[in-house]
């Protein structure tokens, strides 16, 4: 348009400065910086690669970068494609965009203090934890005496599943009595009634479950002594050739009572009476720390892909979707058949931008995986930076990283980048 070079030039001028100065220049001194030691004083050639490749924590990087890239673009991607396509199907549909998009405007570190909570593993503190042990409660019992047990040598020994087996057989007459402590007297429930011993009664075996101990220590070992406390809501299984032929619960005062199928039988204290209390799912150990923080990089960029797809299902032809159910076609068959091959360049450039986006992941993880953990979670940008300034001190293997990661990224942005001109071309 007959504009002269130079002034052209000038109007560009800044934002080539800034690009050399903070894209091009930084690039160029990484590359370089990789082929040198440690402190940068001597010339090593690629050795600064061979050490990514061959140390154990960096490969743990490297193994869970290519589950995040596999993973979490295409499960964001499915939810924001599902979300866009349900959104257009109920009445509140914006307000739903609004909620499900609302952690875009969360940034990456308050998500992962707010996750660091989620994953808790006190029950009291952690939701996730809250949730799955009030499930797991309702549908379980819980234990009527965690930490109990029988006394050293006595008729009581351990068996399978935490739980105590009498060596001798049940029989009528003679009270079949369960023994317990290991019980602090401050777990004891304070409407605890004492132990009264269970009358004979006959075909029937009885005997009483109690706290054998006594404050002050004057009590006699196996002996139901004024003032011990009985044990209430113990199971009390018999056991005959390992199958359980009867089962009882002991009463407020302690006793129970089993029909005559028990005799002959051996008394087994399940380990339900005993297991500790259930504490949840361990969300940050080293099995499930790095899904853990995958699921909250979802929930953050479900809401960004939603968008993305939501603007890209306004541009599909509604007369064709008509079309196909006018010809029988159901709504399964017009979401397959129709709508996701209309949108497949809007989703592979969501997915390829969320690919980008997670190949350079460093905020969650080193949030939200606790200390133990974190190596287990590890990835390739957390591990530039503990080596380089996190306690490594080692900046040549920090920009080998970067170089891989530099190199990792290119190819998926000139893609990127590409598909969207032909886009604009259109």
């Amino acid at each position: 348009m007959g504009t002269r070079p130079w002034v052209a030039a000038v109007f560009l001028l800044p934002a080539l400065v800034l690009l050399g100065a903070l894209v091009a220049y930084p690039i160029v001194y990484t590359v370089k910086r990789s082929f040198y030691d440690a402190d940068g004083s001597a010339f090593i050639g690629l050795k600064n690669f061979g050490t990514v490749f061959s140390d154990h924590g960096i490969l743990t990087a490297v193994r869970n970068n290519v589950v995040w890239v596999v993973v979490a673009p295409a499960v964001a991607t499915a939810l924001g494609l599902v979300f866009a396509v349900l959104t257009e199907r109920v009445r509140w549909g914006t307000a739903f965009k609004l909620i499900v998009f609302m952690p875009m405007a969360i940034s990456m570190l308050a998500a992962g203090i707010i996750f660091r909570l989620v994953y808790e593993q006190d029950p009291s503190q952690g939701v996730a934890n809250a949730v799955v042990v009030a499930v797991h409660d309702t549908f379980t019992d819980n234990a009527a005496y965690p930490g109990a047990r029988p006394r050293p040598n006595s008729d009581l020994r351990p068996t399978a599943g935490g739980s105590f087996t009498s060596k001798s057989t049940a029989a009528t007459g003679a009270p079949a009595d369960l023994p317990l402590i290991g019980i602090p007297q401050n777990k004891v429930p304070s409407g605890a009634r004492d132990a009264k011993p269970a009358p004979a009664q006959p075909g029937s075996v009885t005997g009483t479950v109690w706290l054998d101990f006594r404050p002050g220590g004057t009590g006699k070992p196996g002996v139901i002594d004024p003032g011990e406390k009985a044990l209430s809501g113990v199971k009390v299984q018999a056991v005959k050739d390992g199958k359980v032929v009867a089962s009882a619960k002991s009463g407020k005062d302690g006793t129970y009572k089993l029909p005559a199928a028990a005799v002959g039988a051996q008394l087994r204290l399940p380990g339900s009476n005993f297991a500790g209390k259930y504490e949840g799912i361990n969300w940050l150990g080293p099995s499930l720390v790095t899904p853990s923080i995958i699921a909250s990089y979802i929930w953050m960029w479900a809401g960004f892909a939603m968008v993305l797809i939501a603007a890209g299902l306004a541009g599909v032809p509604r007369e064709l979707m008509e079309q196909a159910r006018v010809d029988g076609a159901n709504e399964w068959q017009v979401f397959r058949r129709i709508t996701v091959p209309l949108l497949a360049p809007v989703l592979v450039v969501v997915t390829v931008t969320l690919m980008i986006n997670v190949l350079k992941i460093f905020d969650l993880v080193y949030i939200i995986a606790p200390g133990n953990t974190q190596q287990n979670a590890n990835v390739l940008a957390l591990q530039l930076y503990l080596s380089s300034f996190g306690g490594g001190d080692d900046q040549g293997v920090g920009s080998a990283i970067g170089v891989i990661l530099l190199l990792l990224v290119l190819p998926v942005m000139i893609f990127n980048i590409r598909r969207l001109r032909k886009e604009g071309r259109r």
